[in-house]
């Protein structure tokens, strides 16, 4: 188990005990965030993709992972993100390591399932190897949800009418009760408002091709895939 950790909140100046979130690493091992007792947390007042996440190195396998910077909510209202030593901050005489992805090998899109079944797919090609649909997921199923993996929400959309502003937005909104990033695929493209509510949001767009292969369509989504 976890080792809690003391926090003060810079807002009221309360302290709490924190226990560091655990993760399962792709080898099946647990992953325990790093979380330094003794830096001051940071008072979040806006997420972004970039800053959502910390590289973190397991320790059983020794494979670098992308994983949800820890938060915590005070009973004041204040929401601090907790620091985590980066990986390549913390060690960066390491050689460089190979991480060239294999191929996407695509799923053709005939039907709805078909497009959850590829935006599936690339969601593990691109490193979220417990990705799964609501129904085969702890977390109960929920409208404007259709996959699920640890710290992550997607909505794909195999409609033939572009995704709505309210489709991003009520997306977004399960992402942050859920302390998750959010991620959309479309087979149809996005309205114009809900592109740049997209955007604003810092919320990754796909569009799916009937050849089954996500195409990125905003710099959130390039972002994702660069960083896997």
């Amino acid at each position: 188990m976890a080792k809690s950790v003391p926090v003060q909140c810079p807002t009221c100046h309360r302290e709490h005990s924190f226990t560091p979130p655990t993760f399962p690493c792709a080898c099946g091992a647990p992953l325990t965030l790093p979380v330094l007792p003794d830096a001051a947390p940071e008072l979040l007042g806006h997420r972004t993709w970039r800053d959502s996440w910390v590289s973190v190195r397991c320790t059983a396998c020794d494979r670098e992972g992308q994983w949800p910077r820890p938060e915590f909510g005070c009973s004041c209202g204040a929401v601090m993100r907790l620091p985590v030593p980066d990986d390549e901050a913390a060690a960066p005489d390491a050689p460089p390591r190979a991480g060239t992805r294999p191929a996407f090998r695509p799923v053709a899109i005939r039907t709805e399932r078909d497009a959850v079944m590829a935006a599936e797919r690339y969601l593990r090609w691109l490193g979220f190897t417990d990705v799964r649909r609501p129904g085969n997921c702890p977390a109960p199923a929920v409208a404007g949800v259709d996959l699920r993996a640890t710290g992550l929400v997607a909505r794909v959309d195999p409609t033939t009418l572009p995704t709505t502003l309210r489709d991003v937005e009520c997306l977004w909104l399960h992402g942050l009760l859920d302390s998750a990033a959010a991620v959309c695929f479309s087979l149809a493209g996005y309205a114009p408002d809900a592109r740049c509510r997209a955007d604003d949001l810092c919320l990754p767009l796909f569009v799916l091709d009937l050849a089954g292969t996500p195409q990125p369509l905003n710099d959130w989504a390039d972002e994702l895939v660069k960083r896997g």
